[in-house]
């Protein structure tokens, strides 16, 4: 039988993750004085708030979690992400519809890139990064991230793990779950702010820089303007997103080994079957 309240107290915990993430956008909408720092505020307290309660509901939840909890997790975390994901755009009024709304958050989450939006330069700067910000964040998972900080509340998150990075053997990087969570992280970082430093060196400035460098490397595309990449008509910008879209397609174990001086590991078959 399904432990649904250690489902309903994880989903709570990953919601003020996603509404402490809200914080960054209402920077950038402060920065910039768009009128778009309300909108963000209510949708962080809403968010963290929902997230809370739903910790504070499922508090004697036994704190394990397998294999069929890890699953409902994560294919219900994408859903709940994207309910109140879409708060920022109702509130600014920048997607009025909601279904519209939630479209763009799914699509941002999930790194698909679809995009419902015709009018991409006329929207806040907040609501640009927080739509780039959404792929960057479902690039590697919000729940790869939370795996490094989850075994401080006594959550196990091997199951978790598995269901949402099933290409990636926690044995090939690092035998500890959270210490394999924040490599793979740490990597994921250190290219986006590599690519971030290049695509200004190309003539980008810093918003631009980081917005693409969030979508590059979740593979998403998302863009902040309507002419994508070809607003800058640069080789050298293409040569550099081709770059780090190549890298962000690799499987990040591949990009450790490089780091750590086991460029022999790189080519050698994992697969243990006769």
């Amino acid at each position: 039988m399904l432990n649904f309240k250690i489902i309903i107290r994880t989903i709570g915990f990953l919601l003020i993750g996603e509404g402490l993430f809200m914080l960054l956008p209402l920077l950038v909408a402060g920065i910039y004085n768009d009128g778009d720092s309300l909108a963000f505020l209510y949708s962080s307290l809403i968010t963290v708030a929902a997230g809370l309660v739903s910790m504070g509901a499922t508090f004697k939840a036994k704190k394990e979690i397998g294999r069929r909890e890890g699953y409902v997790i994560v294919g219900s975390v994408w859903i709940c992400f994207s309910l109140f994901g879409s708060l920022p755009y109702l509130f600014s009024h920048s997607i009025p519809n909601y279904t519209n709304a939630f479209f763009e958050t799914m699509s941002g989450f999930t790194t698909t890139g679809s995009s419902i939006l015709n009018n991409i330069e006329e929207m806040p700067h907040g609501i640009l990064f927080w739509r780039s910000l959404t792929q960057w964040l479902g690039g590697m998972g919000i729940v790869v991230l939370s795996l490094a900080v989850l075994p401080a509340f006594g959550i196990g998150g091997m199951s978790l793990f598995a269901a949402e990075s099933p290409g990636i053997a926690p044995d090939k990087v690092n035998p500890k779950i959270k210490d394999t969570a924040k490599i793979l992280w740490n990597i994921y970082l250190l290219f986006t702010l590599a690519e971030t430093i290049l695509l200004m060196f190309g003539g980008m400035n810093f918003f631009d820089a980081i917005n693409h460098s969030f979508t590059t490397m979740a593979t998403g595309g998302y863009s902040t303007k309507q002419a994508s990449i070809a607003h800058w008509d640069s080789a050298y910008i293409q040569y550099v997103i081709i770059f780090f879209m190549i890298m962000a397609g690799t499987n990040f174990s591949l990009s450790y080994f490089a780091f750590t001086g086991k460029p022999k590991k790189m080519f050698k078959n994992e697969d243990k079957t006769e």
